[in-house]
């Protein structure tokens, strides 16, 4: 349940991969700067708390985590979800919050819920990850254009209304900015990989604002001058109202970030060949979450982009990173004044583009042209992330998804009665009914598909077909892969009639484990007799001809 990756990776740990993964750390802490920055700011709160989480929760994920090449840290799923924190609770409220949800995902993960996680459907994950980036990309307007709204609301159409009404202030300055920012990120590989787009971006457009003089905002003139040292521990008061309060934020943390973390983890597997522990990654995502809260960070998650990264730069091990994370801390320590000289229109075109990658757009057009039902929960989960909430959205979304699973399954299940006269024999069915002789006064139903709550009404109304009280009754059960509680009632309620009217019920062709045991726990087979419970449809037959004698 717990076995983080470093300690199995360095049982055959060689300098030759040190080497690799060195060198790869650094690239992904380079990468991960300006990140971990626009994260935090985007977030509600100031830029360092970006970097305390990329720092502690990257290094804790790396030497607790089950996967070998997960990257973690701040990323922009978190933001739409911390900035509403943030407004209603504060700071800390969203410090509260973090540490519940690091809480529940070690609970998550002792309880073995990492395989869990990964069923949840993909519409509905492609419907909240292009809502959260259209959110993203929404919130970067005000720093993109240079718009400079004092306040600006949370709600996505008043956000929106406000925009249009100060689009006439645009700073032509701060809009070629993000422009250039958003064209070097996206030129730059180009020409080299080495070397990463983004950084060249902050570089080359910080130095044109501070050499030019140019009127645009930066980070220093907004939140003034970023810490060179990292917060001491402090644990945030918490009372039984504020856990209260704060419950379904906490709720919502976790699960997105078990959800995102795992997600990040799986597309590694597929880039390194490789297989992650999934529930020793939530636990350690709780861990490193718990720890960001105490020195002071935001939400941390296992970041899909940087942890690709960090695979096409050769790391292999979870030293790159440990590596990233102390590159980052370096860098804070020895460059964190320099950090304050970013524009802020810099960083709004680096979210511009992780809203852009987020979006999955060409994801999002494919699944509109899959089934309805899929369409249904895509649109749905989207058009709420971004109108409503993020947590009304995965609530309602998992709801939707799981009543159109159980449509597609009534609609799958099928209950006919069969007559050997009337059916056509089916080569590719070497079992079908129309090839046995049925004896006379022996009626035989065939059930087609899981017998749950959904169908079992199909089952009742089939029973109501016999018109004739036949002597013995087989029920074939060949294709029932499962069974509830309401279906075995269904069974109960029909032994009950067949023994009022003096028919012999036969169950035929019990496959299933499953339903055999509900069965037996029911105690329906020994109701029924367990020579009325047959494994063939032959012996069905012959048992029908014994009790007809």
């Amino acid at each position: 349940m717990f076995q983080p990756k470093l300690i199995s990776t360095l049982k055959t740990y060689n300098r030759q991969q040190f080497s690799k993964d060195l060198l790869s750390g650094i690239i992904v802490g380079i990468v991960a700067l300006p990140l971990a920055i626009a994260f935090a700011i985007a977030s509600g709160v100031s830029p360092e708390k970006g970097l305390y989480t990329a720092i502690i929760a990257g290094f804790i994920i790396s030497v607790l985590g089950g996967s070998r090449v997960q990257i973690g840290g701040p990323t922009g799923a978190f933001i739409v979800i911390v900035y509403g924190i943030v407004e209603i609770h504060g700071v800390n409220g969203l410090l509260i919050a973090t540490m519940m949800a690091g809480v529940l995902l070690i609970l998550m993960g002792w309880a073995r819920l990492g395989s869990v996680i990964r069923f949840i459907p993909y519409p509905l994950i492609v419907g909240f990850t292009s809502g959260i980036a259209l959110l993203i990309l929404s919130s970067q307007v005000n720093d993109f254009f240079g718009l400079q709204i004092a306040a600006v609301p949370a709600a996505f159409t008043e956000k929106w209304s406000i925009y249009f009404r100060h689009f006439n202030n645009v700073n032509v300055y701060a809009l070629g900015i993000a422009v250039v920012t958003v064209l070097i990120i996206w030129l730059w590989p180009k020409v080299t990989h080495t070397i990463p787009g983004t950084l060249v971006a902050v570089l080359f457009t910080t130095v044109a604002v501070a050499w030019l003089q140019l009127p645009v905002e930066t980070i220093g003139e907004r939140f003034g001058a970023i810490p060179s040292t990292l917060p001491k521990l402090s644990v945030p008061h918490v009372d039984y109202n504020s856990i209260k309060t704060l419950l379904q934020p906490a709720f919502t943390i976790a699960l997105l970030g078990g959800i995102e973390s795992l997600l990040s983890a799986v597309v590694a597997d597929g880039m390194i060949g490789g297989r992650h522990r999934s529930n020793t990654e939530l636990i350690a995502q709780g861990v490193a979450n718990i720890f960001s809260s105490l020195f002071g960070g935001i939400p941390a998650t296992g970041a899909i982009a940087r942890t690709a990264t960090n695979v096409k730069n050769g790391g292999r091990t979870p030293v790159a990173g440990i590596t990233h994370a102390v590159t980052l801390l370096l860098i804070m320590l020895l460059a964190g004044k320099w950090v304050a000289l970013v524009p802020m229109a810099t960083l709004a075109g680096i979210l511009t583009v992780v809203a852009y990658n987020m979006s999955e757009w060409e994801n999002f057009r494919s699944v509109l042209k899959g089934p309805q039902s899929d369409m249904a929960v895509l649109l749905t989960t989207f058009l709420l992330t971004v109108l409503i909430d993020l947590t009304v959205a995965i609530e309602i979304g998992m709801i939707l998804a799981v009543f159109l699973f159980m449509r597609k399954m009534i609609h799958s299940s099928d209950v006919k009665m069969m007559s050997g006269d009337e059916q056509q024999a089916v080569d590719t069915d070497p079992d079908d009914i129309s090839k046995y002789r049925i004896p006379k006064d022996v009626d035989v139903f065939e059930i087609t598909g899981p017998l749950f709550f959904g169908a079992a009404y199909k089952f009742k109304d089939a029973m109501r077909l016999i018109e004739k009280t036949p002597k013995v009754l087989i029920i074939r059960m060949r294709h029932v892969p499962v069974i509830d509680a309401t279906g075995i009632k269904a069974i109960e309620e029909v032994y009950k009639e067949t023994k009022r009217r003096g028919t012999k019920l036969i169950l035929a062709e019990l496959n299933s484990n499953q339903v055999l045991q509900e069965l037996k726990d029911a105690r329906l087979v020994f109701a029924i007799g367990k020579a009325n419970v047959t494994g063939s449809f032959k012996e069905a037959l012959k048992r029908s001809e014994a009790l007809l004698l």
